[in-house]
């Protein structure tokens, strides 16, 4: 058992960054981690070879993926199947995800 401090929390970002990304546990099936977008930010993340799951634990936007645009906020959980595009969009709040990848992040090359 191992409790994974910090998970999920908003960080403040680095003076300059566009957003952070902090995994917090790696293990061959899976990895977690947080993704922190400030108000007003941009989502520029391209497709994961892995399964990959948010749990958004702050802030407001919308997720746009090939089926549409979904607004989310605390609470909100959303599954993205390896390779599907997918960013989230007019951040409104400052946004904090838990994020939860199956097997762990980039231990997928692509086609696989």
């Amino acid at each position: 058992m191992q409790i994974i401090e910090g998970a999920g929390a908003w960080t403040p970002l680095a003076d300059g960054a566009a957003n952070d990304w902090v995994e917090h546990l790696r293990v061959p099936a899976l990895s977690v981690g947080t993704y922190c977008i400030p108000a007003g930010g941009l989502d520029n993340q391209s497709p994961h070879t892995e399964d990959e799951i948010y749990v958004v634990t702050a802030g407001r936007a919308k997720i746009v993926t090939p089926d549409g645009t979904t607004e989310v906020g605390p609470g909100s959980v959303i599954f993205v199947p390896a390779g599907e595009e997918h960013r989230f969009d007019e951040v409104t709040e400052d946004l904090a995800l838990l994020v939860v990848f199956g097997p762990a992040y980039g231990s997928r090359t692509p086609g696989r």
